[in-house]
């Protein structure tokens, strides 16, 4: 099979892998540092309070999937995570609320990182007009990330939500978490779930991009 990896097409691709998986590894440093800050120190004692990509990057999900999709099957639904942040929510001083802080925190990183590259990008757009794809790509991926991970679904950061919300029993939600990935893969080949994602995605992305346009112009 002839993938078409032409030296322009691996340096877009490298490209576009190395804002991913730095995105990602925000998304669960983001997890880390806020439990650690409210006084949980399981992330710190399992190496996880960094930015370095290697405490966080999962075989499957951060290596192999994201690879798939960028280089075999171009044009896909973009997927892949990051290792899972490990938290005691016993050591929280306000359980639920810390808990949910801790939660938000990784969706809430992607958000401020696609807004922090709306306005790089923009302002460096009048210099450097080259930038604009890099800097969009970013804005893309965090959207993407921040959305995906805010579906109400267990084991995403969503279904975390969703879990204090309603009241949902431990057991509960550990045994929807183990069907959880394969509830993922049927749902992002259904037109209707893709559909629904890319316009949560559009929304949230048009006043970033906003952002972009007026400082770029």
């Amino acid at each position: 099979m002839d993938l078409g990896l032409d030296p322009e097409t691996l340096r877009k691709g490298a490209i576009f892998y190395i804002l991913l998986i730095s995105s990602l590894c925000v998304h669960e440093w983001a997890h880390a540092v806020t439990a650690h800050k409210l006084g949980d120190s399981t992330p710190a004692s399992q190496g996880r309070v960094t930015l370095n990509p290697l405490a966080h990057m999962d075989l499957l999900g951060s290596v192999i999937f994201p690879l798939l999709c960028i280089f075999v099957l171009p044009g896909a639904l973009l997927f892949g995570w990051g290792k899972p942040v490990q938290i005691d929510p016993a050591n929280f001083a306000h359980r639920k609320r810390d808990e949910l802080l801790t939660t938000l925190a990784g969706p809430a990183s992607n958000l401020v990182l696609a807004l922090l590259a709306a306005i790089a990008g923009g302002l460096l757009f009048k210099w450097e007009p080259r930038t604009a794809e890099l800097f969009t790509q970013l804005v893309g991926i965090n959207v993407l990330l921040a959305v995906f991970n805010l579906i109400p679904l267990p084991p995403l950061d969503g279904g975390q939500v969703l879990r204090h919300a309603v009241g949902m029993r431990d057991e509960t939600f550990y045994g929807i978490s183990r069907w959880g990935f394969l509830i993922i893969l049927v749902a992002i080949n259904i037109p209707a779930f893709r559909w629904l994602l890319m316009e949560a995605m559009i929304l949230v992305s048009t006043p970033m991009m906003l952002v972009y346009q007026a400082l770029g112009s």
